[in-house]
């Protein structure tokens, strides 16, 4: 028996090859839906038209976030005074 992944696959790319865009990114998603554990039955009968791609700054580096804020109350510590020693 063959792996579904390599078949859809072998599909993506003759469809790519045909310049059928549509139907070549149909099937790199059914691809993605099972490799994150989703059955055969399950990936056929997803509908990923309305899928869409995380944008890049979306979360993480990049954000609009410039700055981090304290949390509310927060005060900063004391700094330390330079002129007392420490007795060893």
């Amino acid at each position: 028996m063959t792996d579904p992944i390599d078949v859809l696959r072998e599909q993506m790319e003759a469809a790519a090859a045909a310049m059928d865009f549509e139907t070549a990114s149909r099937l790199r998603d059914r691809i993605n839906l099972l490799r994150g554990g989703a059955d055969v039955a399950e990936a056929s009968a997803a509908d990923t038209a309305g899928l869409t791609r995380q944008q890049p700054g979306a979360m993480g580096l990049g954000t609009s976030r410039q700055r981090v804020e304290p949390p509310m109350g927060w005060k900063p510590p004391k700094k330390p005074d330079l002129m007392v020693t420490r007795k060893r």
